[in-house]
């Protein structure tokens, strides 16, 4: 997964350093197809793989976890 999400990375920035380095009549394009792959393909896979194995449980905000917290604050 740490692959795909790099190449899909390495493309998206090439596609918006060629589309703003080159001078192509096209150039829009290129940049716009490097922002399309990048906060569409890369962000989501990202967040996917960074999150799969987490319990969202843990995040919420209920008495339990405000005592844990209380708990460890005391410094």
């Amino acid at each position: 997964m740490k692959k795909i999400i790099l190449i899909f990375f390495i493309l998206s920035v090439s596609l918006i350093l060629f589309g703003l380095l080159t001078e192509s009549e096209n150039y829009q394009k290129y940049i716009g197809f490097g922002v399309l792959i990048l906060f569409f393909i890369v962000f989501p896979l990202f967040s996917y793989h960074r999150w799969k194995d987490k319990k969202m449980k843990d995040y919420y905000l209920n008495s339990e976890n405000l005592k844990k917290f209380r708990e460890n604050s005391d410094l």
